[in-house]
């Protein structure tokens, strides 16, 4: 199985360095390396030089920058041999066998158009068996429970959490993303991937490509691609591919941006996967949204970065209003 690795890139040459060289340490080393950069200058080009093999490197004009342009670039420069593809934010790191793992799902399931790893450090969950019985302030899903935020308590008490496993979407929207599997070593079936440590086999990209309605930064865009191919096919979650994730704090949007996205975005992936929800999820998906911006208003007196929150909090609002002027097209 032959695979090609594409690294979308903007202003981070160091964090990009640090996760070529956990890909140089692989078991199983990529066939063919696309480092796709949007950056405004050549740092990242310049610090690369020839340290990693097979690896090709793209400086992209203005018209392909941004995440979804930069992915499908990447994908049209594919070698035609290529099996399966994968993505890599370029702030993670890689465990030895990172790769060896997410191949062997597509071999143990043959089915599968897609397979995404696992991140370690952004949860702590602790093995309890199939007998526990959680408190309100614990997630517990096969066997692992973990503290759960106070976003999810609320929710929990107004009636309003998640009903489906991590990895699905509610017909309200406002699931749990793929982060809240456990740390188990098995393989779950999703409808979600995160795009940042993800793949697909090759054949997807001849019907599927990432949309270009998410501008810049691209906030839910893996959520958007994901439903789509689920559609298709099946994908999976390898808790034994596992990787860190670092949030380099460079190339990300302001916290007004980002609240806007969080909504409009938010609402877009919602009707992606559900273009027609029943007149109670339309209900809860507005009471959610509404909650989650209180949250960050009240964040905003409660935690030490306050202009932060303040921040995000009114973008939510300006999106959630702008929703009922302009609703993003669906494509």
């Amino acid at each position: 199985m032959r695979f090609s690795l594409i690294i979308c890139t903007y202003q981070r040459p160091e964090s990009l360095c640090r996760l070529l060289e956990s890909v140089r340490e692989q078991r199983r080393y990529p066939n063919e390396i696309l480092i796709i950069d949007g950056s405004l200058d050549d740092a990242t080009q310049n610090r690369l030089k020839d340290e990693f093999p097979n690896c090709n490197y793209y400086l992209v004009p203005k018209e392909h920058r941004g995440l979804t342009r930069q992915r499908n670039f990447g994908i049209s420069k594919v070698s035609r041999e290529i099996d399966v593809v994968c993505f890599l934010d370029d702030d993670t790191i890689l465990e030895e066998d990172y790769f060896e793992q997410l191949l062997n799902t597509y071999q143990r399931y043959p089915e599968a158009v897609g397979a995404g790893g696992y991140i370690t450090n952004e949860s702590l969950c602790e093995f309890v068996g199939a007998d526990y019985i959680p408190s309100i302030n614990e997630f517990y899903y096969d066997g692992w429970k973990r503290q759960d935020g106070s976003r999810f308590v609320l929710r929990k008490r107004l009636g309003l959490d998640s009903d489906v496993p991590p990895g699905f979407l509610p017909e309200f929207s406002h699931g749990r993303s793929v982060g809240f599997l456990p740390p188990s070593g098995k393989i779950y079936e999703v409808e979600q991937l995160m795009g940042g440590v993800s793949s697909f086999r090759k054949s997807v990209f001849s019907e599927n490509k990432f949309s270009t309605y998410f501008e810049g930064y691209g906030l839910y865009e893996d959520a958007d691609f994901t439903l789509r191919v689920s559609k298709k096919g099946k994908l999976f979650v390898n808790t034994n591919a596992r990787l860190t994730h670092h949030h380099a704090p460079s190339g990300r949007p302001n916290q007004y941006k980002y609240g806007l996205m969080v909504v409009r975005n938010g609402w877009y992936v919602w009707r992606v996967r559900h273009p027609k929800p029943s007149f109670k999820s339309v209900v809860k998906w507005n009471v959610i949204t509404l909650l989650l911006t209180a949250i960050r208003y009240a964040n905003a007196i409660t935690l030490p970065n306050k202009q932060q929150s303040l921040t995000e909090a009114f973008g939510r609002t300006v999106g959630w209003f702008s929703l009922i002027f302009s609703k993003p097209g669906i494509k």
